[in-house]
């Protein structure tokens, strides 16, 4: 079954996770889609869709948001399954995924992952450390993904029959 992992990341962190999920689903034939180089990759020919991204300003990054508009029809007929990088926490983060994807593409995923998030400011410009800052009230790089939610994400679509 041919998979892609299709993605976009600002800081490094969607990259790092999207990485992860492929060296753990290794017997699979995957490829690594960032969106940030291929704006509108071809999807026609993969089986499976493994959709991430990370919410910046309370927002999944515009590139997400429309490249599922501009392929919904594709994506809807494919297994789909669907992640998100955020910092927040409980209803907060559930809120902030519901608003990231398409309600058509979060009922048919076969797997949802909310993983968890960081804070990397040698990645970051004046203004987005100037904000986080402010915000979460730190002023140094910090790391809350979510290992166990990873685990039990790949575990998902890999146990999804076909």
């Amino acid at each position: 079954m041919k998979t892609a992992i299709i993605y976009m990341s600002k800081h490094g962190t969607t990259k790092k996770v999207a990485k992860i999920i492929k060296g753990k689903m290794n017997d699979q034939q995957i490829e690594l889609i960032n969106l940030k180089k291929q704006k509108t990759p071809d999807i026609t020919d993969y089986n499976k869709i493994i959709l991430g991204g990370s919410i910046h300003v309370g927002m999944i990054q515009k590139k997400i948001r429309k490249f599922c508009e501009n392929n919904l029809e594709l994506l809807i007929n494919k297994e789909i399954a669907l992640f998100l990088i955020c910092m927040k926490r409980g209803e907060e983060r559930n809120e902030q995924f519901k608003n990231a994807f398409p309600e058509k593409l979060r009922k048919m995923s076969i797997a949802n992952g909310l993983l968890g998030g960081e804070f990397v400011f040698e990645n970051m410009n004046f203004l987005e450390k100037a904000i986080v800052k402010k915000v979460a009230g730190t002023n140094s790089s910090i790391s809350n993904l979510d290992t166990h939610a990873l685990d039990d994400f790949v575990e998902k679509i890999r146990n999804r029959k076909e």
